[in-house]
């Protein structure tokens, strides 16, 4: 090989396995961050192992790949024959292109088709919940099928037609020749479409995401969902388990095949396995489809036969057992067999926005028992009729909430909401390398002197608000003058903006690799404990920023309420609502939690002075300055600014 090829092919290696090595190498960091090496450790190995949420994932998307793989293996088999036997060339091409397009066909608008036409058989047969195992499963059969038959199809081509002839003529029977003498001959092709069916229904996301109902999340929607705050180096643990696994495997078949004796036949230029391998490999796929089948029998057949209680919340959104934390949802079902005297189980789902929330929602596509959305979007999901009254004598511990987070715009009479968390903006910055003298106001993000380190948000409503509390504006206007003025400041702004990010903040600030970005408090705390050594994080609020409160709801799809309005005052008892307010590092209007000098000590004074400012003037703050749902009219007009301003 000449030099110039040797370095191309060395370039290409690196560009292709650089990134594996990386998350190799931080897979065994001592520290959260993603980006600074702190030390070598097994920590995070230890807390996957830990973790029984992303081990549920893991399950649920191993449970979900095998079925899916089996199925549209043997499916696509039988099509391929179907379509090969075929006399019609015309027929037989028009089969091919049908074939193909669920390969062509994006992903999303998969996705989307298959969810509408599984929520409109469910609502024709009056199912409470049209989205379940059975509809995610069905999803991936039907993108995997055309692989298969794309990987059999070909074997069947080059196959010798007058075997099976030969076969019938010396006695066998049609089936029995396809079996004894077509089978072996495409089985290359049967187990490639299988590996490949397996391969791309576990990595798969964005038809899962569509197709999922409650209580059954796989690993790509679990990590998806971390991203609300940060993935943490267990999901780069997981990850390089999985690369050696795979690894492993590939070195095993390529060392069988290399071990496994051969007879050449003279005339032909090909391989002919023996009798004795022959019995061996259907000897080998009988055991693994047994052991495949009674696998996913014992998961369906061992389901639990309890009350089912299911929960909707935002990614990283309560205290999961990581980290040693307190473990909520465990928590739950001990506390209420304790005080019930019946076991319960909890199917724990997360949203990524209250928007896919409410889209979930509202398609009736699945049912749930409480969700946690924030103010805006409580108040609009009120107005539509998707939300029930509480009953609050099943919800004695509501008497913990504090006085000035009650009555709030978003639920005026305290109907139909529980305070679980509130927070507000404010601007984080590197010490290191801002002038603390050019803070205190929303003019540090406008500032020139930082051009090219500064991180804006990366959605329309917190993106314009930065710029009309700069111009003393009202954020929820429903004057368009007063939206083109903050368009003219946030172009004014964007020479000097680096990025506009949302998740993508934690390992730019963290790093080092920006000073400046709007940001929500709590999750700067988060920052704190991932950053960089030469990084030295700060946080202010300026005067006027906007307020917000997401709170415990019961949609009117639940199906029991008592069992929700038990978890939402057990959600407000001391233990875990101290240890929710500590995992997600944001402001609780439980009393318990403010007011304990356990938990003051534990989250810190600056922790203490940012999260909890003005409390006698909350109810104030935050009525002046939080975000209303603005009209469908204004929100087409915001959207329309904002890919201008995008575009520009």
């Amino acid at each position: 090989m000449k030099p110039a090829a040797k370095i191309y092919t060395a370039v290409i290696l690196l560009f292709l396995f650089a990134p594996i090595v990386i998350l190799l190498v931080f897979s065994f960091n001592a520290s959260k961050s993603l980006s600074v090496m702190s030390g070598s450790s097994l920590y995070w190995y230890r807390e996957l192992f830990r973790d029984a949420e992303t081990l549920g994932a893991v399950r649920n998307t191993l449970l979900l790949a095998i079925s899916a793989a089996l199925i549209s293996t043997v499916m696509g088999t039988a099509a391929a024959v179907g379509i090969h036997r075929l006399r019609s060339k015309y027929l037989r091409a028009a089969m091919d292109t049908v074939t193909n397009i669920p390969m062509i066909n994006p992903d999303i608008i998969t996705g989307i088709s298959l969810m509408l036409m599984f929520v409109f058989v469910g609502r024709l047969f009056g199912a409470a919940t049209s989205l379940n195992f059975a509809t995610i499963l069905i999803a991936h059969i039907t993108f995997c099928l055309p692989y298969v038959i794309l990987q059999v199809l070909p074997k069947l081509q080059q196959m010798d037609t007058s075997l099976p002839e030969a076969a019938m003529d010396l006695g066998c029977t049609p089936m029995r020749a396809f079996l004894k003498v077509e089978i072996p001959e495409i089985m290359p092709g049967i187990v490639t479409g299988l590996i490949m069916a397996f391969t791309l229904s576990l990595d798969d996301f964005v038809i899962s995401y569509f197709t999922s109902g409650n209580g059954f999340e796989t690993l790509p929607i679990r990590i998806y969902n971390m991203t609300k705050k940060t993935v943490t180096p267990k999901m780069y643990a997981l990850s390089t388990i999985i690369f050696f696994v795979i690894l492993a495997l590939l070195i095993m078949s390529n060392l069988i095949d290399t071990a496994a004796p051969v007879v050449e036949k003279p005339t032909r230029e090909r391989k002919i396995r023996t009798a004795a391998q022959k019995r061996r490999i259907r000897l080998a796929g009988a055991i693994g489809a047994v052991l495949a089948v009674s696998f996913i029998v014992v998961m369906i057949a061992g389901a639990p036969k309890k009350p089912v209680l299911n929960v909707y919340n935002w990614g990283e959104y309560i205290s999961d057992g990581s980290e040693d934390s307190f473990n909520a949802i465990k928590g739950f079902e001990t506390w209420y067999e304790e005080n019930y005297g019946s076991p319960v189980e909890i199917n724990y789902s997360t949203f990524a926005s209250n928007e896919d929330m409410y889209a979930k929602l509202s398609s009736g596509a699945v049912s749930y028992d409480v969700v946690i959305p924030s103010d805006y979007m409580i108040a609009r999901m009120a107005d539509e009729g998707m939300l029930l009254p509480l009953n609050f004598d099943n919800i004695p511990n509501y008497q913990y909430i504090g006085e000035n987070f009650r009555g709030l715009y978003y639920d005026p009479e305290d109907l139909y909401s529980v305070p679980y968390t509130y927070s507000f903006v404010g601007v984080i910055w590197d010490a290191n390398r801002v002038d603390e003298a050019d803070t205190g106001d929303w003019d540090l993000m406008w500032n020139s002197k930082y051009a090219g380190d500064i991180l804006q948000f990366n959605n329309s409503r917190d993106a314009f608000a930065t710029a009309q509390y700069k111009l003393g504006l009202d954020v929820n206007s429903a004057d368009r003058e007063d939206w083109n003025l903050a368009l003219q400041e946030l172009k004014l702004q964007q020479p000097l903006v680096k990025s506009y990010v949302m998740d993508e903040i934690y390992n730019m600030m963290e790093s080092g690799e920006a000073a400046i970005a709007a940001y929500y408090a709590g999750d700067y705390f988060t920052m704190l404990d991932a950053e960089a050594d030469d990084v030295d994080l700060r946080f202010y609020m300026p005067e006027q920023t906007n307020y917000f409160i997401d709170a415990m709801c019961i949609p009117s799809c639940c199906q029991n309420k008592e069992l929700a309005e038990a978890f939402i005052n057990y959600m407000l008892e001391e233990e875990p609502a101290i240890a929710n307010a500590e995992y997600i590092c944001y402001g609780c209007p439980n009393s318990l939690v403010y007011e304990s000098e356990e938990y003051a000590e534990d989250m810190g004074e600056e922790a203490m002075e940012i999260l909890y400012p003005d409390l006698e003037h909350f109810s104030e703050l935050y009525n002046s300055f939080a975000y209303r749902n603005l009209s469908p009219d204004m929100l087409g007009y915001v959207n329309s600014l904002w890919e201008e301003l995008k575009i520009n």
